[in-house]
């Protein structure tokens, strides 16, 4: 049986997108307005994850979004790249110098996936994590389904419970869309240590925050402040947070469907229906999805702003 958590405090992340511009720079004002507008509402932004096109960057544009996130003079977190190649070695030092500029700019690193890591046999993974622990005084580790990214990787219980026993490691987010695995990290925290962070990545799963998961989620850059509306609700016991909950979790399964890289895209046509960003254009090494769906993101827009009135849109559509 699996608790619901009533009136939990809950803790959100935003994996922010990073907006480009209609001749494919990026839009670096964009950006800020994203950071600032998850910021504003409560919610912790982190950049340079799969949303912000992080694996895809090369080291100068990561150092800069980077910079743009330290400017806002408050709590994020960013992920620390290694840029290896099929068949490397689990890059150590790399991984400790990528720690600690993030570190240094004030944010909290997570260990992004790599080939390197992806290699290291299972039984070695909790004795990499804790040579890594010498690079900072917290970080957070990732777990990252491989239909997310081919060098993505779902580690064993045993492995995650390693990882509790590290006490720089604060937290682990989770993505591999799957609900069972997620409830049996939430078990085995519980039991060994309360205090760590279970970070659902779970876009087709918002509600595992009622079992006791935060989240750190690339649905929530659509829309932070419905994300920070819908967990106040939760945290004061208010029943709209199931009727917010399921319009943010249609989004979710509409947005994340296969192939799932391209929500990206439906997060640039959406952020720019809602007036934050001034295009849809995204990376060019990324999918995109089909004109069709502006009428769906439409309609759910419509239906946001019906739930959330205060904060409407200048909408436009395609």
């Amino acid at each position: 049986m699996h608790c619901i958590r009533a009136r939990r405090r809950i803790t959100g992340m935003a994996a922010v997108l990073l907006p480009f511009t209609a001749d494919g720079g990026v839009d670096w004002d964009g950006l800020a307005t994203l950071l600032e507008r998850s910021t504003d509402v409560g919610l912790v932004p982190a950049v340079n994850m799969d949303t912000g096109f992080g694996g895809l960057l090369d080291l100068a544009t990561r150092r800069r979004v980077l910079d743009v996130a330290a400017g806002l003079g408050s709590e994020f977190v960013a992920g620390a790249y290694v840029d290896d190649e099929p068949g490397d070695a689990v890059d150590l030092r790399a991984y400790a110098k990528a720690m600690e500029e993030i570190a240094s700019a004030g944010g909290t690193p997570i260990v992004f996936p790599s080939h390197g890591l992806k290699a290291v046999p299972e039984t070695e993974l909790g004795a990499v994590f804790r040579a890594l622990a010498g690079a900072c005084e917290r970080f957070l580790a990732f777990e990252l389904g491989d239909m997310f990214a081919p060098v993505g990787r779902i580690f064993t219980l045993d492995t995650f419970r390693q990882l509790l026993e590290i006490p720089a490691c604060v937290g682990a987010k989770h993505s591999s869309l799957d609900r069972r695995a997620e409830w049996d990290r939430l078990a085995l925290r519980d039991d060994v240590r309360p205090d760590f962070m279970v970070l659902s990545g779970n876009d087709l799963a918002i509600d595992m925050v009622v079992y006791g998961s935060d989240y750190l989620l690339g649905l929530a850059t659509f829309a932070p402040d419905a994300f920070a509306r819908r967990d106040r609700y939760w945290e004061h016991g208010d029943d709209r947070f199931s009727e917010l909950n399921d319009v943010l979790q249609y989004l979710g399964a509409f947005s994340f469907r296969d192939p799932v890289p391209a929500y990206r895209h439906d997060a640039a046509k959406f952020l720019r229906r809602r007036g934050w960003i001034v295009s849809d254009r995204t990376h060019p090494r990324s999918p995109v999805r089909p004109p069709s769906d502006g009428p769906v993101l439409d309609s759910i827009l419509a239906r946001l702003e019906q739930l959330l009135p205060e904060h409407g849109s200048e909408r436009e559509t395609d």
